[in-house]
């Protein structure tokens, strides 16, 4: 193996570690020390290959906006429009119900960010072309913004505890319904 492929390896073991441990317990979990040993490395190894902790988490955020991207673009082969735009926005919410911390940490790191940035544009991107085969292009940004920010708060409030189905009599697949259906009437 060369000195490249040893050091990308490295740095696969790196990122997988802190995923873990992030999952585990939050950003307050990570450290680059705790990571380094979590990767079997030595502890100064993840000094190496991220500038510091905050580095390695907009690392995971990128790399969780790409995954997110990756499931809706994974709809595509819904049969209908409404059904794949359904598809997508649980695929949002069950991102926040599987992976709750790396979902924070999604939208925590700065829009500023330049790779958070194009990571977060695939995914809006996708999601504008699930919803122009439903409302036309024109409409789609709007329907788009609406869809997005209706998920985040349908997870938020989940998450939360507050959007309890015996409170609502609605259960968070039948909002998302809702939401889909409302983009055939605007």
């Amino acid at each position: 193996m060369t000195r490249t492929e040893t050091a990308a390896a490295t740095r696969r073991a790196l990122v997988r570690a802190a995923s873990d441990l992030l999952d585990e317990g939050g950003p307050g979990a990570v450290t680059l020390r705790e990571v380094g040993s979590r990767a079997g490395v030595s502890r100064g190894a993840p000094y190496g290959h991220f500038e510091n902790k905050d580095h390695l988490l907009t690392e995971l955020a990128i790399n969780a906006w790409n995954s997110l991207a990756d499931e809706v673009e994974q709809t595509r082969t819904a049969p209908t429009p409404q059904a794949r735009l359904e598809q997508a926005v649980l695929a949002f919410i069950g991102m926040a119900r599987r992976q709750p911390h790396r979902y924070a940490l999604m939208f925590s790191t700065p829009a500023s960010t330049p790779a958070a940035a194009e990571a977060a544009d695939r995914l809006e991107r996708n999601f504008l072309a699930l919803i122009a085969d439903v409302v036309g292009e024109p409409d789609a940004p709007r329907w788009c913004a609406l869809l997005m920010s209706s998920a985040h708060g349908i997870a938020g409030m989940e998450l939360s505890g507050h959007l309890a189905k015996d409170k609502w009599q609605v259960s968070v697949e039948q909002l998302v319904r809702m939401l889909v259906n409302a983009t055939r009437h605007p």
